[in-house]
């Protein structure tokens, strides 16, 4: 065999090897019992620990030195890229920290669960503290020397910098203040005032699902406190959740997932368990989630679809008719809950957290002194006070879990979203005609054509330019939100 044959015979393994990680990780936050979080703590530890050592594995620089990159097809050339972007990072790293970060963040996402449920910022902050402390820990290994938040942030979205996000939602912000400030300020969209049992919703959300070509042969849906999408090739999961009152929060987290679970399942099979069988970035896939759910999902189009099988499902709901069901699913309202933010309003709550975690990282703002900047921020941003923890800096999983560096790129998605939007209806002159009829395929087809068969094939930035022809700008994602809006609201 040669030097390379042999490096991606290894890395298989490691691949299968973190898709039983994620499998696990999945259970926990489906079906695992109450009473065994300190167990799976360590087993957490112990599938970590022995991915550390295969990442570090000293074979790998030996393979990666031998082979000849002059004889290597562009497949190839890019499954050794991701190859050797691991392993640097990884040997950077010692087996200590991963294992101890693996441990912490177990035992602190029922910490969190427990603290947010009590609305208990402190009881938490302990804790925080702790993996805070590590994630420092493992940034300034990862950067040599250079930005600690950028080295951490390079795990979610390779070659991205903080200092060219924030100049990007810089230019974001006043467009969504003052669009914000001139629709708070029309006369606000019916809503809806009656219940809708959990059944119903299931049974929708998983015929939403499948309307957008998610393939439940390879998947399944079930419920959690969070949603989120797990897996890739042939075992791609999601969750959604319910509210008795509030059906839009089942059905759009559902197309939000499925978003994310198609981008994985119609990559290129040829790739799987290798570095470019999954997403090539959390921004790519991030886009793929919102374009799913916002600019398809939240269409006039679609929602006049979406309005008939409500009725058929839970009857006369009081919305009179598909315009007024348009509304009520674009109403744009007062909030504290990132996921269940408008499309006006969403990216302000991401850069809120974008600012708050790079003072962290960096020590300029203390745990202890937290809550109190998260508090102050978002009554200036948002004009009014977070009421308790959970509806503030406790509703996020993502810091229990370690994730520091991930809340830009869901901002970096909507801003991909926008321009693959762009070139989706000029590709696609007659889409709306097809989603009136709860048909995506031609949408769906069009993404899997452009961008989600590549896989990790392409850089997160070149992808996306592939795909549209133009290199990624927050512009056309501003210019959709203010069309939209203005004509839903009449400004």
């Amino acid at each position: 065999m040669t030097a390379f044959s042999d490096l991606m015979s290894f890395q298989r393994d490691t691949e299968a090897l973190g898709q039983i990680a994620g499998r696990l990780s999945w259970d926990q936050e489906t079906m695992m019992p109450r009473g065994a979080a300190e167990q799976r703590s360590d087993e957490f530890g112990a599938v970590e620990s022995i991915l550390h050592q295969r990442r570090t594995d000293p074979r790998l620089g030996e393979w990666l030195a031998a082979i000849d990159e002059k004889t290597l097809t562009e497949t190839e050339a890019a499954q050794l890229r991701h190859i050797r972007h691991g392993y640097d990072r990884s040997t950077k790293v010692p087996e200590r920290l991963v294992t101890e970060i693996a441990r912490t963040v177990s035992r602190a996402h029922l910490i969190w669960a427990e603290a947010r449920a009590d609305d208990n910022f402190k009881a938490f902050a302990p804790a925080l503290k702790e993996i805070v402390a590590l994630r420092q820990e493992e940034g300034q290994a990862l950067a040599d020397g250079g930005d600690t938040y950028d080295a951490l942030l390079d795990g979610y979205e390779t070659g991205a910098k903080a200092a060219d996000l924030e100049a990007m939602f810089g230019a974001l912000r006043p467009r969504l203040v003052a669009l914000r400030e001139a629709v708070l300020g029309q006369p606000k969209k019916a809503h809806l005032t009656t219940s809708f049992p959990e059944a119903g919703q299931m049974k929708l959300a998983i015929k939403l699902a499948e309307s957008f070509g998610y393939d439940l042969t390879r998947g399944r849906l079930d419920k959690a406190v969070h949603p989120f999408s797990s897996g890739s090739g042939n075992d791609v999961r999601i969750t959604t959740r319910t509210a008795e009152l509030d059906p839009f929060n089942c059905f759009y987290s559902t197309i939000h997932e499925v978003g994310h679970a198609c981008y994985e399942q119609n990559i290129d099979q040829a790739y799987r368990l290798t570095p470019l069988g999954c997403g090539v970035s959390m921004g790519v896939h991030e886009s793929q989630s919102r374009i799913y759910e916002n600019q398809l999902g939240r269409s006039r189009a679609y929602t006049g679809w979406l309005f008939k099988q409500m009725r058929d499902e839970f009857g006369d709901f009081g919305i009179a008719d598909e315009e007024t069901f348009y509304g009520a699913v674009n109403s744009i309202k007062n909030g504290y809950i990132r996921t269940e933010a408008d499309e006006v309003q969403y990216n302000l709550h991401v850069l809120l957290r974008f600012d708050l975690e790079r003072a962290v990282i960096s020590g300029d703002l203390a745990i202890d002194d937290l809550e109190t900047a998260w508090n102050d921020r978002f009554k200036a941003d948002f004009g009014f006070a977070v009421d308790k923890a959970s509806n503030g800096v406790l509703q996020d999983v993502h810091w229990s879990a370690g994730y520091f560096g991930y809340f830009p790129t869901y901002s970096l998605g909507n801003v991909y979203a926008g321009c693959l939007h762009e070139a989706l209806r000029s590709a696609v002159p007659d889409l709306d005609t097809q989603l009136a009829e709860g048909n995506t395929q031609a949408a769906t087809t069009w993404l899997k054509d452009n961008l989600q068969q590549y896989g990790g094939l392409y850089q997160p930035r070149e992808v996306i330019q592939k795909a549209t022809g133009k290199a990624p700008s927050e512009a056309p994602l501003l210019d959709y939100l203010e069309a939209k809006f203005g004509d839903l609201y009449g400004l």
